[in-house]
């Protein structure tokens, strides 16, 4: 049956999201996102992911500084035998051997530093790579944040609905009562048949049961915008629809910033600074060394502020070979990352055309919308004045009161639907946080 049919694509066109609540809250789109910029997990996960690479940054930083390291030793030494061959006479000589001393104890204090003056540019290439790293984190944490918003504005937005759908479905359900009310006392007068009034009854309950389905539905989306703005789960939230269908831009061709794409970019350039560490393994690491010692060996030796300096050179020639294979998986991330560049930048082209076009038909559904309400309430009404004549049957009259409805419904979710594919535009385009900072 149609009015059935209405009842139950109705339903199915709500969606889910949030929970029942006792405390109102009016809260308008924009302070919905920004709660949830502000206060989801979602956004503070990936801002700790920014922290990170912060962190990381600062400690490949380090690796440019000097070591300096401190050591101290206390042995205690048993049966040692110590010799001094300078001390020794020679074969002839009349003097006396020198006699052995007890050495029992060790004291050894040291500090030694080392700076790396050249280990093949790795560690410049390192730095480099986690500034990039960072800066690719930062933007990635920027798209994180544009889905976040988008999520947001959806979520609100099937509030929006679901909420206007109740408002709509009771005073259809009004209507409804009204004309129950009506044809019962028709119906006890002989003036109408009990199949009619049967007929009217169960448009009555259909809709109460849409009613009640509407409710469940706005009580879910409630709840999940509570749980993501990280309001008190009784909060009630009271949508505002004063900016819907008031978002025309002048131009479609708008600025085009998607932040995951740059962020691609900036990782295509660390996995090139990937490369340079690798095949910095072909040449010698050179450092400045220097140490401090101090040394007693009990009855036996005392070393004084002994202090060392020079330069240091190693160089791993297995590494000559080793190292082959490290910069050619390099190259190979870094080609895999060029590719994937290309990839997505197709990939939001379309998705920024598909954006436009969905903008475009949701203006022209309010359109033809507007006009459809128009025509609905007319067609009632006339059918109703043939009714009260007697030309036209209870069928049609409820026919044209589902009709009147699903029309008013349908242009309530065109005008949300404007703003919503409004914002997925400025998603695709990658400028949609930029609209609630300004």
């Amino acid at each position: 049956m149609k009015i059935k049919h209405f009842f139950l694509s109705a339903i199915l066109c709500l969606g889910i999201a949030s929970a029942s609540a006792q405390e109102g809250k009016s809260l308008s789109l924009e302070q919905a996102v920004n709660l949830a910029l502000t206060n989801s997990d979602e956004a503070k996960i990936s801002n700790s992911r920014v922290n990170t690479a912060e962190s990381e940054l600062q400690v490949t930083k380090n690796l440019q500084y000097p070591d300096l390291k401190i050591s101290g030793q206390y042995q205690y030494l048993t049966g040692a035998e110590i010799d001094f061959p300078a001390a020794t006479p020679s074969e002839g000589s009349a003097s006396e051997p020198t006699p052995t001393p007890d050495v029992n104890q060790l004291l050894l204090a040291q500090a030694n530093m080392s700076l790396p003056l050249f280990s093949g540019f790795k560690l410049k290439n390192a730095v480099k790579a986690s500034e990039n790293n960072l800066k690719a984190a930062s933007l990635n944490a920027q798209n994180d944040k544009e889905q976040i918003a988008l999520h947001t504005i959806i979520d609100y937005i099937n509030l929006y609905k679901a909420q206007k759908a109740i408002e709509i479905i009771e005073e259809n359900l009004n209507s409804a009562n009204l004309r129950v009310k009506d044809f019962t006392a028709m119906e006890e007068n002989g003036l109408l048949a009990r199949n009619d009034l049967l007929k009217a009854q169960l448009q009555e309950s259909n809709i109460q049961l849409s009613l009640e389905e509407a409710k469940k539905n706005s009580n879910i989306l409630n709840y999940k915008l509570n749980v993501m703005l990280k309001l008190p789960e009784a909060t009630k939230i009271n949508t505002q629809d004063t900016n819907f269908g008031n978002v025309i831009p002048s131009n479609l061709k708008g600025m085009v910033s998607r932040s995951d794409l740059e962020a691609l970019t900036y990782q295509e350039k660390a996995a090139e600074n990937q490369i340079k560490m690798a095949k910095s393994k072909y040449y010698p690491s050179i450092a400045l060394v220097g140490g401090y010692t101090n040394l007693d060996l009990h009855n036996a030796l005392t070393v004084n502020n002994a202090i060392n300096v020079g330069v240091g050179l190693s160089y791993n020639l297995a590494d000559i070979f080793k190292s082959r294979s490290e910069v050619k998986v390099a190259q190979s991330k870094a080609e895999e990352l060029q590719y994937t560049i290309d990839m997505v930048s197709d990939k939001v082209k379309l998705q920024i055309e598909n954006a436009k076009q969905d903008y475009k038909l949701s203006i022209r559904k309010y359109e033809v919308y507007t006009k459809s309400e128009e025509q609905a309430i007319e067609n009632y009404r006339i059918l109703k004045d043939k009714y009260d004549n007697g030309l036209v049957d209870t069928n049609d009259l409820l026919e044209a009161d589902i009709d009147q409805l699903q029309a008013k419904m349908n242009l309530a979710y065109a005008n949300a639907d404007i703003t919503q594919k409004y914002y997925e535009l400025l998603t695709a385009q990658g400028t949609l946080t930029n609209q609630f900072n300004n």
